[in-house]
């Protein structure tokens, strides 16, 4: 079997299990060739267990207009924001704290996404969620 013509490739957020083709999930898969309707069925069951989790998706679209996808991790400052039980990052994150989290709550962030970081060790994702907390103004304590 021939290898099938990549057209594009590109990414997009959604909560799990809950996708619907209003905007800006229907718009983009649109301009990019996807039937919305068909990915947010095939999205939806995939990620049903997630459950409003909002998670990120890597779609490739071919020349025959079919698409495969892989779900990955949610971002990490969501994760920081629930686990720190916050709405939103500080403006200003050096001079205003807005939230706290504990080092094992890093800890399970970074298990989580270890798949979708470039680190080879759990040690040094944290150390990742560490620095993207202490950027959204989240003290880590611990």
């Amino acid at each position: 079997m021939a290898k099938k013509e990549i057209v594009t490739t590109f990414k997009v957020t959604a909560p799990g299990g809950q996708a619907t083709p209003a905007p800006p999930l229907g718009p983009a898969l649109g301009g990019n060739g996807v039937n919305p309707g068909q990915f947010i069925q095939q999205f939806n069951a995939a990620t049903g267990s997630l459950n409003g989790k909002v998670v990120g998706c890597v779609i490739t679209v071919y020349g025959d207009r079919s698409f495969d996808f892989v779900i990955k991790s949610s971002p990490a400052a969501n994760l920081i924001r629930t686990a720190a039980g916050i709405e939103k990052g500080s403006g200003v994150p050096h001079t205003e704290k807005v939230g706290k989290i504990t080092s094992d709550q890093v800890r399970a962030i970074a298990e989580e996404k270890l798949a979708d970081l470039n680190a080879g060790s759990v040690d040094s994702a944290m150390r990742m969620i560490e620095g993207t907390a202490r950027s959204m103004g989240v003290v880590v304590e611990g």
